[in-house]
């Protein structure tokens, strides 16, 4: 559980660091602007707590929906759950990294055409939709994580998502005062590396409850045995399994899966793109 538990603590953190990026770049146009600045602050603090209140409700409607089902049909909802935080997770690195260097630069075109218009409900749509993104994308992967340790505590959950957004907001400060020491190319990009690799983990926990509900061949019998160097259920190792998707005594079809997994991040984040010729 302690493993889980870092991840919950990852997760916020990450999601609310990203999520006060956006913000910050809202409020900083704002204030720059002389012309209705303060109305303007008003919709994008509106926007924000919209998009909160979405994202707390979508999270309600997800846990009471899942209650409602039988005990084999929520093992499969949460399966489900666990496989979409792992696809939304690697969906989120890639777009991070495909919009990263222009995010500021979109985002204060979209603000500028409100502004001309003199439509500040522009900058509440655009905050309500940045902060229910990753406001809804933290609460697909809470409850895939949850659902992966199969456990119904969630006051110990709730009390390490408060740890992570403390963390997030001060991690927010230290880079915009000491982009010296890392800039957030460099935040985002080690962030990445641990988003990746939770998203491993997160797929072969899916794997792993698709064999036991008989959705999934196990292709082999145990491959190999290495519980005597690093249990994947001791302290050290569950921390590890929930972090990277590591597993003592895998059978054929979890390496598959975890080795396909790598192989396409690898295509997709370094193989060499063919340049289109020009005439």
């Amino acid at each position: 559980m302690g493993g889980q538990l870092g991840n919950v603590a990852f997760v916020i953190w990450r999601e609310s660091v990203e999520a006060l990026l956006v913000i910050g770049i809202l409020n900083a146009w704002l204030s720059r602007q002389q012309v209705d600045a303060a109305r303007g602050k008003v919709y994008l603090w509106s926007g924000v707590a919209a998009g909160l209140l979405l994202s707390v409700l979508f999270g309600v409607v997800l846990v009471l929906f899942g209650e409602t089902l039988p005990d084999e049909a929520q093992r499969a909802y949460q399966t489900g759950a666990v496989l979409i935080a792992a696809a939304l997770i690697v969906q989120m690195v890639f777009w991070m990294r495909r919009h990263g260097r222009t995010l500021k630069r979109d985002i204060e075109t979209s603000l500028q055409g409100a502004a001309d218009r003199s439509n500040w409900w522009g900058v509440f749509v655009l905050a309500l939709i940045a902060v229910a993104r990753e406001g809804s994308e933290t609460v697909v992967f809470l409850y895939g994580t949850l659902a992966a340790a199969r456990t119904g505590e969630f006051m110990a959950p709730l009390l390490v998502a408060i740890v992570g957004f403390v963390l997030a907001i001060g991690t927010y400060y230290l880079l915009q005062v000491g982009s010296r020491i890392m800039s957030w190319r460099t935040f985002f990009g080690i962030t990445e590396i641990l988003l990746l690799f939770l998203a491993a983990s997160l797929l072969v926990t899916g794997v792993d409850n698709l064999i036991d509900l008989g959705f999934l061949p196990t292709l082999s019998r145990r491959l190999w045995d290495s519980s005597a160097i690093l249990p994947d259920s001791g302290p050290i190792g569950g921390l590890v399994g929930a972090l990277t998707g590591y597993r003592a005594r895998p059978d054929l079809m979890q390496v598959l899966v975890y080795a396909v997994y790598w192989g396409l991040i690898y295509w997709a984040l370094f193989w060499p793109r063919p340049q289109a010729k020009t005439a």
